[in-house]
């Protein structure tokens, strides 16, 4: 009997080690989420998917990261727009630059990602790529977040980790489709998220070949070039993956479109939603957020079987731990 009890525990604790996302709470997501990964990479299986189909894309913003009480791209964005404004007295009447001058959010919030990006291109428009580059690495390495005062890359969320990292060691590729810019987030997604430059799908403004002093340079122009927000999403999926993702995370309406290019096609494909509803470890909102509201794609999830993810109930922590911080 004693065998039998230690065997038992042995493969109990044993259960607990592998278990690949202990950040969630057990309950129907995290069961959908490990069901679904099984189904697919069962060879054989009814719902077998090769490995060169097996692909992923996720939102960043309010779905990797935090994006209240603005979106990361936008605070790195201002202070850069506030050291330019002398130069530019017409901002003071022209949105959205009037809107994030004074601070009006929710203006700057209604412009959406088509206003981040002028913002972005006005601010940052006739440098090259490497110089952009270098300034967005240094800032997201010193910037803190006003409420939590930590670094913006220790407010990633740490449930989300564990899914990239499940997905990899299955045979997914991963990729983040976002509205913000891919540039702003090529220096340091592969460090903080696993995710390297060349699968990070995001708005792009213009840019130009150019030889300067004999060395050759992309310049980037004022100019926007595509905006991967909403509809754009699926075509900057479509322009730069070539495949229709079998997995779509998202937490915004700015991601109903790409669950619905994913989850709206033949075979076994997981959409899911995750709804920001703790405010007490990170922001509780959604229909009526400036930042990452969640309306339409919160109604229709039921409809299109999209698991809903409840921050608050089904993940056990939110950020990873600092050495010196106690969650």
């Amino acid at each position: 009997m004693r065998q039998i009890l230690a065997f038992l525990l042995l493969c109990s604790l044993s259960s607990v080690s592998a278990d690949p996302l202990p950040s969630w709470q057990e309950g129907p997501a995290k069961r959908a989420i490990v069901a679904f990964v099984a189904q697919v990479t069962q060879a054989g299986g009814a719902d077998f998917v090769p490995p060169a189909q097996r692909i992923a894309v996720f939102d960043n913003d309010g779905t990797l990261w935090v994006e209240q009480p603005v979106y990361t791209q936008l605070a790195f964005v201002l202070e850069r727009l506030k050291t330019l404004a002398p130069e530019h007295p017409e901002w003071k009447s022209e949105q959205p630059f009037k809107a994030a001058l004074a601070g009006d959010m929710p203006t700057l919030g209604e412009a959406g990602m088509g206003g981040l990006m002028q913002l972005l291109m006005a601010t940052h428009a006739g440098m090259t790529t490497d110089e952009f580059a270098a300034i967005a690495a240094n800032w997201i390495d010193t910037a803190r977040h006003p409420r939590f005062q930590r670094p913006y890359t220790t407010l990633v969320y740490q449930p989300m980790l564990e899914l990239l990292e499940f997905l990899r060691s299955s045979g997914f590729e991963v990729y983040i489709v976002s509205g913000g810019g891919a540039d702003f987030l090529r220096p340091w997604a592969e460090r903080v998220y696993g995710v390297p430059p060349e699968r990070i799908v995001g708005s792009q403004i213009a840019q130009r070949f150019e030889l300067r002093d004999g060395r050759p340079v992309l310049v980037r122009e004022a100019k926007i070039a595509f905006v991967d927000d909403k509809e754009g999403k699926p075509v900057g999926i479509q322009r730069h993956i070539g495949r229709r993702p079998i997995l779509a995370f998202g937490n915004s309406d700015g991601d109903l479109q790409m669950l619905q290019w994913t989850t709206g096609a033949p075979g076994r494909r997981l959409g899911l939603v995750l709804h920001h509803d703790d405010g007490t470890r990170e922001y509780a909102y959604d229909r009526d957020s400036h930042f990452g509201r969640l309306d339409k794609a919160l109604d229709l999830a039921p409809a299109n079987g999209w698991v809903l993810v409840s921050m608050k109930n089904d993940w056990s922590q939110v950020f990873p731990p600092l050495a010196d911080d106690g969650q």
